[in-house]
């Protein structure tokens, strides 16, 4: 009951839901009370508004901004509780005394501040807000960005200013209830006096040194910066708050290129929600900006998903464009037709480029490069399971999907059938229980199959620790627990320190403060790295495990297992560079040939159906590898999808670039050397004579 409560009213928790049910029910017992009336039980009431209020804000409720959509937003709901309380005092006999005329002149005084206030606070924003945001460019040395206002004057301003209304309305309602007007007056002055003063705190932040200086001298800091720093290779991308992976999977391949690289993105919302990187970043919203940035030097720029907005820098003939994309599948999105106005499409191997040509979009062979997938490269290869250890598999399902499609994930028909044959298996496994962290979300019987697969784990593992035949060693786990807690110690003091003020000042700050520290960015990945080997030495290798949350990493997961069994998505293309035995469930119960035929990334898998019987296949190839019926398809397959295994991925990325970069600089020379022997003359274009 409560749990579908929290799902209808898309709050978070219990908690949350309780402090919504209170709010919505404390505002009709204010006009009880108003009109019973009674002091006390106005007052019980407003201060459960109030707590009920600020903790629903404080936990950026979904519901607190449903509430202004229908017309009872946080300034609507200050005001109702102010009319109450003149109600209050004139049920109470007082609409004469000078305490209600007081109260009256309060409010309105109170509103009139909340104008210059929103006014000031916005202004300052807007003020604040860089035409260029970056990240690891220095700026600071070329112009003057002053600190950001103090955080407690901006950080949710609206709530804080409507909320010194509290001194007025304590005040009142003792006066009404003592009688005497002394103590609301003081209320009174209080709140007037804090308003007056909030706004007079916000003025010096609107002029002179305080604010940063205007869009054309930041716009030419950053050419300054372009000229000196001199980029060559771009990573272009727009996208929304949910994309922002697809920029983030480019990350370290950026970091590993031999030219010098440069991220360009079009959304503040994608910036703030980038994985650190030492790469510059520039984040340009205006296409007029953009288009104005000195960007002479770059030869090759890279883009990881088709949008609208990739024309802004597709118009530069002096660079070459490539479409590099987020992943590589059989879906739709991996040849759309946009791809052709590339200069080149770089796939991960054969199968990207025979998909262009089934497809007959418009993408020509020879504009396609085979570069494999830098990506993968932390993906471990696998001789057998180690001696003394049983073996381990992975389920790693994905989520449900929007469209109902009983094929998209195996959850709902098969998840507890293959994690019951799984932990029943007889020579035993280990399973590894990882579900996509959407589960659940859209529908409820994939949440319901997912809590009954975490019980049927969570059992199983229970039922292990007790078997004689599996044995802990209990000092390698207590020395790894103990190593865990120091790695995180030191993971939240690195998290909680700053680049410098930007990363708790505003946007303003953090592109002059931005600069990545080399050494901590460098500790950081070694403390994952370390934390990930005493994770894993944390627990026995025999013991069942669910795994959900970030960490540990999937390509980890993938690491520590001998076979995984999944559905169809990305997770079974990636897991296929590590040459492990892998199943993948038919779900629609389309049949194995047509399901192969549709998913190139199966072909070497064994195919599950619902009932998962086939499992017993995939659990014969990891106990005996040399009679492995799919091992030399799986070789195949990996190469036609991945590309070879030598040269390296990111050897043959770093290839393509500097190929590339050779045929817009010779593109670049002949222009010059054209537009030198050229003489000025008329160009007509549609029956006007232009200058050219």
């Amino acid at each position: 009951m409560i749990s579908t409560a929290i799902r209808v009213a898309r709050v978070g928790s219990a908690a949350e839901l309780a402090a919504a049910a209170l709010m919505m029910l404390g505002f009709p017992a204010l006009m009880l009370a108003a009109l019973v009336p009674s002091v006390p039980a106005f007052a019980a009431a407003a201060a459960v508004t109030y707590l009920a209020d600020h903790y629903l804000h404080r936990k950026g409720s979904y519901l607190v901004n449903r509430l202004s959509k229908v017309r009872a937003g946080l300034s609507i709901r200050f005001l109702i509780r102010q009319l109450l309380l003149i109600l209050l005092l004139a049920r109470l006999g007082f609409a004469d005394d000078l305490i209600y005329y007081g109260a009256i002149a309060c409010f309105i005084a109170f509103y009139g501040l909340q104008a210059p206030h929103g006014a000031l606070v916005t202004l300052i924003r807007n003020r604040r807000r860089m035409p260029v945001a970056t990240r690891n460019v220095d700026l600071a040395s070329r112009i003057r960005i002053p600190d950001a206002p103090p955080r407690r004057l901006l950080h949710r301003s609206a709530e804080k200013m409507l909320h010194l209304d509290l001194a007025a309305v304590a005040g009142i309602l003792v006066s009404a209830y003592l009688g005497s007007a002394v103590v609301g007056f003081v209320g009174i002055g209080i709140t007037v006096g804090l308003g007056v003063l909030y706004v007079l705190a916000l003025v010096p932040y609107v002029r002179g040194a305080k604010i940063p200086p205007n869009a054309e001298k930041v716009l030419a800091a950053v050419d300054d910066w372009l000229a000196e720093y001199r980029p060559e290779t771009v990573l272009y991308f727009s996208g929304s708050k949910d994309s922002v992976y697809q920029v983030n999977m480019w990350l370290e391949t950026m970091e590993q290129l031999d030219s010098k690289p440069l991220i360009i993105l079009r959304e503040r919302v994608i910036l703030n929600n980038l994985a650190p990187t030492t790469v510059p970043v520039i984040c340009v919203p205006g296409g007029v900006h953009l288009m104005n940035l000195d960007l002479s030097n770059v030869r090759v720029a890279l883009y990881a998903a088709n949008v609208g907005k990739n024309i802004h820098l597709l118009r530069v003939p002096t660079m070459k464009h490539v479409f590099i994309g987020h992943g590589d599948s059989d879906k739709l999105a991996s040849v759309n037709p946009y791809s052709k106005v590339y200069d080149e499409v770089w796939t991960a191997g054969r199968a990207g480029r025979d998909r262009y040509a089934i497809a007959d979009v418009g993408v020509r062979d020879e504009d396609i490069v085979e570069v494999g997938r830098p990506q993968l490269a932390p993906i471990e290869g696998w001789n057998g399971v180690p001696e003394g250890r049983i073996p381990t598999v992975l389920y790693a399902p994905t989520w449900e999907g929007w469209d109902g499609n009983p094929g998209n994930t195996s959850l709902v028909l098969a998840g507890e059938n293959i994690v019951k044959k799984l932990v029943k298996a007889d020579p035993p496994v280990r399973v590894l229980y990882k579900p996509h962290p959407f589960t659940g979300t859209v529908s409820k019987e994939a949440g319901a199959a997912h809590r009954r697969i975490t019980a049927l784990v969570e059992r199983a593992a229970a039922e292990r620790a007790t078997d004689p035949r599996f044995a802990a060693d209990v000092v390698a786990q207590v020395a790894a627990k103990t190593e865990l807690t120091r790695i995180e110690a030191r993971l939240a003091e690195l998290s909680g320190k700053t680049n410098g003020k930007g990363s708790n000042g505003d946007e303003a700050e953090a592109t002059r403060d931005g600069l990545v520290d080399i050494a901590r960015h460098e500790e950081v990945a070694r403390l994952r790295a370390e934390w990930n080997t005493a994770y894993w030495s944390s627990f026995g290798s025999h013991e069942h495990r669910v795994i959900s949350g970030a960490e540990p990493r999937l390509y980890d997961c993938f690491n520590v297992s001998d076979a995984m069994v999944s559905d169809i998505s990305s997770v079974v293309s990636d897991f296929i560079a590590s040459g492990k035995p892998y199943a993948v469930t038919d779900s629609a119960e389309v049949g194995e040939e047509e399901f192969k035929r549709a998913n190139t990334a199966v072909r070497a898998a064994t195919i599950l159906s619902n009932s998962a019987a086939e499992l017993g296949g995939l659990l014969d190839a990891v106990r005996d590898p040399a009679a492995d019926p799919l091992a030399a398809d799986r070789g195949d397959l990996k190469r036609y999808l991945l590309g070879p295994d030598e040269p390296t991925s990111i050897e043959q990325f770093n290839a393509a670039v500097a190929n590339l970069a050779i045929k817009a600089e010779t593109r670049n020379v002949g222009q010059e050397s054209r537009a030198a022997v050229l003489p000025d003359m008329p160009v007509t274009v549609a029956g006007d004579d232009l200058t050219a």
